[in-house]
Parts: structure tokens; C-alpha cells; sequence
């Protein structure tokens, strides 16, 4: 699947921003279905593998495409909530998928791995039978010129369909005035990612949190968890399941609940929190099999199994909290490419977990989980020095932290649009260039 991942994120942005949100996400889901079916109907293991490829494919358009979709309708005061909800269904599947698995395990015959291999198919089937109902990012749609069907979608979800609500006349009208300087700025190629400071900036915290996510030490856990628990002398396979299905359970649990609070306690420390939770609990696990290594007991097994579940907790603290966050701090001409970008790291990270750990944990062992205690380290820091926080921060106004002073305070502009109908941009401008570059963008808002 990452293998198929990876490539899939080659056409995602281009599907996104051509075609709409809704569209790319119908193929996605298309995709996937056919993979489902090849692999649930697998002959051999070279039919199976080729149908994890699709799959991961298929996948790989929906994760990049669902989260800019939800952050996009979103109501201000929601959408921390909202994606970092979508970005916690992960663990939503893990808990069905580890406690499918654990049941099946008991069926004698192909349909012990065919039932779940089918099973994958119901989310995906929900969101196609229910595609038709979902809106269109009205930044999609004002991008394209489409403002009624946008200004409609915003009464109709963010003011309970009163035409009047001033809180969506203000909404709309930041957002076009967004829309229309990154027209007129024109940064929409994949080099404008690092074209400028303020983007370099955002792309190289972006670039960081993806590999974070995956280079915590949770590779270890979710790819080679049978592995390490052999190695400390857990070897009943319904004891691993169990123990596996017990850690996605209490994941569900913390990243839904963490979802209600993103906003309250804010991206940079939770963040914090989670790493250094993180750093804590992983360093004791380290410990424990490196003296079971030495003189193997059960006491130690059970140790082992604590700080595994301490970790797991400390771990989805901040494992929702990225693609909320990625979603925010890019401006709508790069997200889809930002977050491609995102995803394409995380591909990386994932790939290396799965073909590279297995060589260094047969090579040194409990030793290569020093790396991971070292670069957890080295994590705390840079998410202390360069993480900036967003939260109660409309989208449309979060580039004033990236971009520096000069940068058009776009609420202002909005406010005054609303408020006198197109009082001249370039009032609120701080630089000549600025200037030009707002002047254009009143002119195309009016």
C-alpha cells in the first residue's frame, strides 16, 4: 500500500484543483472499491499484493483530498474539531480492523484474511452513496468563479440559510479577497512551495511534522509489534492480537477525545506534550527490552506492555493534530500541492518503517531503539523553536504568522468591504508592492 501511495500522490493536486473536491473524491473511492474486490477475490500472492497497490492508490487520493474538503466547508469555529476528527479515522479503522482480525482468526479456511480483506469496503461504499449530498468547498467554487453556488453553500450551513447573517457576509468576502491575491500573486506551481520565506517556512514545518509522525517510534509498534513482543517472550498469537486490538481501542478513545480540545489548548502545545509524553514512555520500553534481552521474565513482559500502552496514549495526543494543522497555515493556491507534499513525506517515512526497520532490528535488535530515543529528542526541539500556533485563527488570516508584517490584514480588508462596499484595499496596504497587489484584488472582488 505505500509502495502505491507514493505514486498515487503524483496526480492528486491536479485532480483536486481541476476537477473539485467532490469529483476527485469519487474517483479515489472507485479505485479503492476495485482494489477491495481484487484482493477479497485474490487467487494468489501476486493478485493479492497487485490489489494492495490499487488500493493504496485509491487510498491515497482520499486521505489527500478528504481533510481539504472538511477544513474547507467547515465553520470557523468547528473546523479544528472537524479535521482533527477526520485525521483520528484512522484509528477508527485500526480499532475495527485489529478487532475483525481477532475475530476471524478463528475461521479454518481463506475467509479468515477474505472477511476483513471485503470488510474494507464499507466506509468507502458509505461516502459514495452519500457523495451526492455533500457540498462543494466554496473555495474551490469561488476559485472558479462560481460565487452564488458558494455564497449558497455558506447560508445555507454556516447561517441556517439567512441570506443576511453578517458573520457569512464577512466570511465570504475574506475569503474572496484570499482567492483573489493568490490569483494576482499567481503562486500556484510546486517551486512556489519554496519560492518565498513565509512558504518556505510553512513547508519546511510541514515537511518535519510528516516524518515526525511517522519516525517516533511508531513504526516499530505498528509494523513490527509481533516482532519486538517475540522478542520479549509474548509469543501466544491471540495474546498479540489482543494486545494489539487493546492498543487501537485506547487510540479511538484518546485521539476522538483530544479532537474536542485542539482548539482550548492549542496545536504548539499539544504537540509538545505528545513528544515529550512520547520521549518518556518510549525511553522506559527501551530499557525493559534491553533487560529482558539479558535475563527474560515475565515481570518484564508486562512492563513491556504498560509502557506500550503509556506511549500509544502519549502518541495520539498529536496524531490528529497534523493535517488540521497543515490544512490551516497554507493558502488556498498551494494547499492541495502542500498537502500532497504532506502526505508524499509521510508515503516516505512509511516506507522506510516497513522495508528498513525489519533489517535493523534483525541486525542490532533492541539497539536500534536508541535511534529512535536520540531522534524523539531532536523532534521536542524543533516543534519548541519553529511550530507556530494557530488555533482561534480564522484561515484566511493565518498568513500574517507566516508572511511577515507586511502582509495584507485580509480581516480588516473584509470588514470593510462588508461594512462601506469596497473601500479600496490598498488603504490597508503597508508597501508599494502590497499596494498593487491589493488594489487588483478589490477590483476582481467587486
Amino acid at each position: 500500500m505505500s509502495l502505491g501511495s507514493i505514486i498515487g500522490q503524483l496526480p492528486v493536486p491536479y485532480l483536486i484543483d481541476w476537477f473539485g473536491r467532490k469529483v476527485g473524491l469519487l474517483i479515489g473511492c472507485c479505485i479503492m472499491i476495485l482494489a477491495i474486490g481484487l484482493q477479497s477475490g485474490a487467487q494468489n500472492f501476486g493478485m493479492f499484493i497487485a490489489a494492495r497497490l490499487v488500493l493504496g492508490f485509491g487510498n491515497t487520493i482520499v486521505m489527500n483530498l478528504a481533510p481539504l474538503l472538511i477544513a474547507e466547508i467547515a465553520h470557523p469555529q468547528d473546523r479544528a474539531i472537524l479535521v482533527t476528527l477526520s485525521a483520528s479515522s484512522y484509528q477508527s479503522g485500526a480499532f475495527i480492523a485489529s478487532w475483525v482480525t481477532y475475530g476471524t482468526l478463528q475461521i479454518k479456511s481463506n475467509w479468515s484474511w477474505r472477511l476483513p480483506s471485503l470488510l474494507q469496503g464499507i466506509c468507502t461504499i458509505i461516502i459514495v452513496s452519500t457523495l451526492y449530498w455533500m457540498p462543494e468547498s466554496p473555495r474551490w467554487l469561488i476559485y472558479h468563479d462560481r460565487l452564488d453556488e458558494a455564497h449558497d453553500m455558506l447560508v445555507y450551513y454556516h447561517a441556517e440559510g439567512d441570506q443576511d447573517d453578517e458573520f457569512v457576509q464577512l466570511e465570504f468576502a475574506e475569503i474572496k479577497v484570499a482567492i483573489a491575491m493568490d490569483k494576482e500573486a499567481n503562486q500556484t506551481a510546486w517551486l512556489d512551495l519554496v519560492r518565498t520565506p513565509g512558504n518556505r517556512k510553512r513547508i519546511g514545518i510541514i515537511t518535519a511534522l510528516a516524518f515526525f509522525s511517522q519516525w517516533s517510534g511508531n513504526g516499530l509498534i505498528s509494523y513490527y509489534l509481533t516482532y519486538v513482543m517475540d522478542a520479549v517472550g509474548i509469543t501466544n498469537l491471540k495474546t498479540q492480537l489482543g494486545v494489539n486490538a487493546g492498543m487501537n481501542t485506547e487510540g479511538l478513545v484518546v485521539n476522538i477525545g483530544l479532537s474536542f480540545v485542539a482548539d482550548y489548548f492549542g496545536r504548539r502545545p499539544l504537540y509538545l506534550a505528545s513528544t515529550i509524553g512520547t520521549l518518556v514512555t518510549f525511553v522506559p520500553w527501551t530499557i525493559i527490552s534491553t533487560h529482558d534481552d539479558i535475563a527474560p521474565n515475565k515481570g518484564l513482559a508486562y512492563g513491556f506492555i504498560l509502557f506500550t500502552y503509556l506511549y500509544t496514549a502519549a502518541y495520539g495526543i498529536k496524531s490528529g493534530i497534523i493535517t488540521n494543522y497543515t490544512t490551516e497555515i497554507l493558502p488556498y493556491s498551494l494547499r492541495a500541492k502542500g498537502y500532497t507534499w504532506l502526505n508524499f513525506c509521510i508515503c516516505l517515512a512509511l516506507f522506510f518503517n516497513q522495508y528498513i526497520n525489519g533489517i535493523a532490528l534483525d541486525a542490532i535488535h533492541w539497539k536500534y531503539y536508541i535511534v529512535y530515543c536520540v531522534f524523539i529528542t531532536f523532534e521536542v526541539w524543533v516543534i519548541w523553536a519553529f511550530v507556530i500556533e494557530t488555533h482561534y485563527t480564522p484561515m484566511e488570516e493565518i498568513a500574517k504568522y507566516f508572511d511577515g508584517p507586511g502582509t495584507v490584514d485580509i480581516g480588516e480588508v473584509a470588514v470593510a468591504g462588508v461594512k462601506e462596499g469596497g473601500m479600496e484595499l490598498a488603504e490597508h496596504a503597508e508597501t508599494a508592492e502590497d499596494k498593487t497587489v491589493a488594489t487588483q484584488a478589490v477590483r476582481e472582488v467587486e
